[in-house]
């Protein structure tokens, strides 16, 4: 089984609140991965709540995002209409933080069928390097793979320096779709 984890792609982080420079750019490239050679379909979504400036991250990120049940926390439609479309099993998990831990137990489920997984989305630097180390930490004979130009961080300087701690920790470029 090849995976495919869709991390963050939310709308305040394509278009919203914490607009990515690239997310426009990104969003084709991860609907041109969506069609590519997969079985499982993860999909993360960061999700906060009202009490966000209160937590941790609310204080050294000031900035109100990703709050549930509003637009910005959504999954950008197209995204998640192309995940339905495959017509492949798929998941949705919501997360209170960088990294989730529900999605690493969910797929050890079937850990002894996966053959890959390969890890797109935004913001590279924060959430997409969060769940992918998670994932190596727990599927340490699986290859993990990323494909960059279907992932951007919070700057050109955070996203070759999200590569060079992938590569370090064995997960590699997967040409895209």
């Amino acid at each position: 089984m090849k995976v495919l984890v869709i991390v963050d792609m939310q709308n305040d982080f394509i278009d919203g609140a914490l607009a990515n420079a690239k997310g426009e750019e990104v969003t084709k490239n991860v609907l041109k991965e969506i069609n590519g050679d997969y079985d499982y379909y993860a999909l993360t979504r960061d999700t906060h709540y009202e009490n966000y400036l209160e937590t941790y991250e609310g204080i050294n990120l000031p900035v109100e995002h990703c709050l549930i049940n509003t637009d910005g926390w959504k999954i950008r439609k197209e995204i998640y209409d192309a995940v339905e479309d495959t017509k492949k099993p798929h998941k949705m998990f919501d997360k209170r933080g960088f990294g989730s831990f529900s999605l690493v137990n969910e797929l050890d489920i079937f850990a002894n069928n996966i053959e890959s997984i390969t890890i797109v989305g935004l913001c590279s630097d924060i959430c997409v390097v969060t769940n992918a180390l998670m994932l190596r930490a727990q599927f340490t004979n699986t290859p993990i793979y990323y494909v960059e130009n279907a992932m951007y961080a919070t700057s050109e300087e955070n996203q070759q320096a999200t590569i060079k701690v992938l590569n370090a920790c064995q997960i590699y470029e997967k040409e895209g779709a």
